[in-house]
């Protein structure tokens, strides 16, 4: 994410993140949906536990569980399991994609009655890092009341797409940046952007597999961006390119199609205006390629104010 929801539509980009069957611009105002107390042990839960973790994605098949597959989903359910002794139901803001990283993933935990009383937060954290592999880091914990769904109560995501634009061989940076090695126009690029800001029916931004799954369910593929926005920055002694987009949901792909199409901009092989033919075309053909995972990061979700109380 990236996975966008259960299609794989991206945490890279991230899920698909409406309900089935919702609109995005039902989900501009935040109005989450009745939804159920899951059950704990037979019993309705009585709150909800929230991790934010970070990770690197290279070692990961992505953040969702899959057979046979190192994936963050399967090592955080172990280290979950162990600690809390017995299964354990998850959802997630975003599942990302193999090779996408993230800074701030969260994922909610149903708790029963009095399952945390006697336990101390910086214990609880502390044997959570310890259970889980080098390569995720458990950021902060939270909790929250039982209703609460790391994925429908996210109100808005936020990812961040770093390029190496020219000779030099990145050094810090070499294992989550995409590499160009020519220059690009940041202005172009950040000019051609604006016209993926707002409400727009993205589909020449999904990949096509997901897509026709997607139809096939007779689900939407309009999303609302907030923002797309593409900088150049100096991040730990190294010239980088920016690109950091915000947006209700995202499709399976679709911000690393986005900095692939803007990227054809940026090296003058196309300009705005193809930019927006290919928005309006609604055929992931229109469009750029598929920019590289690894320079990918889920880097923050918005949720409503007071919904989360840090676990101190």
């Amino acid at each position: 994410m990236e996975h966008e929801d259960s299609t794989q539509i991206d945490a890279g980009d991230a899920a698909a993140e409406l309900s089935p069957g919702a609109t995005s611009s039902a989900s501009r105002v935040h109005a989450a949906p009745f939804r159920e107390v899951a059950l704990v042990d037979g019993a309705p839960a009585a709150s909800t536990l929230v991790v934010q973790l970070g990770y690197r994605g290279g070692g990961f098949a992505g953040y969702a569980e899959q057979p046979g597959e190192r994936t963050v989903a399967g090592e955080l359910r172990h280290a979950l399991e162990t600690l809390l002794r017995r299964p354990v139901q998850m959802e997630c803001a975003g599942r990302t994609d193999a090779g996408v990283s993230a800074l701030a993933q969260y994922a909610s935990v149903p708790l029963a009655a009095g399952e945390l009383d006697g336990r101390e937060a910086r214990r609880f954290e502390c044997s959570l890092c310890a259970l889980t592999p080098d390569d995720i880091s458990v950021r902060d914990l939270f909790l929250a009341d039982a209703e609460f769904s790391a994925r429908f109560d996210a109100t808005m995501r936020h990812y961040r797409y770093r390029i190496a634009a020219g000779n030099a061989r990145p050094v810090l940076a070499w294992d989550h940046v995409w590499w160009l090695r020519s220059h690009v126009d940041v202005a172009a690029m950040d000019a051609a952007a604006q016209c993926l800001v707002g409400e727009h029916d993205f589909k020449s931004f999904c990949k096509a597999s997901s897509a026709a799954i997607l139809a096939e369910d007779g689900r939407s593929t309009s999303r609302y961006l907030q923002s797309v926005r593409v900088t150049r920055a100096e991040e730990a002694g190294e010239d980088l390119v920016f690109v950091d987009v915000a947006g209700n949901a995202f499709l399976h792909n679709m911000v690393r199609i986005i900095v692939g199409s803007l990227v054809e901009v940026g090296r003058g092989h196309r300009d705005a205006a193809w930019l927006e033919r290919g928005l309006a075309a609604c055929d992931r053909a229109a469009v750029g390629p598929t920019a590289p995972a690894e320079g990918l990061v889920f880097q923050q979700v918005d949720y409503p104010t007071g919904s989360l109380t840090r676990w101190t």
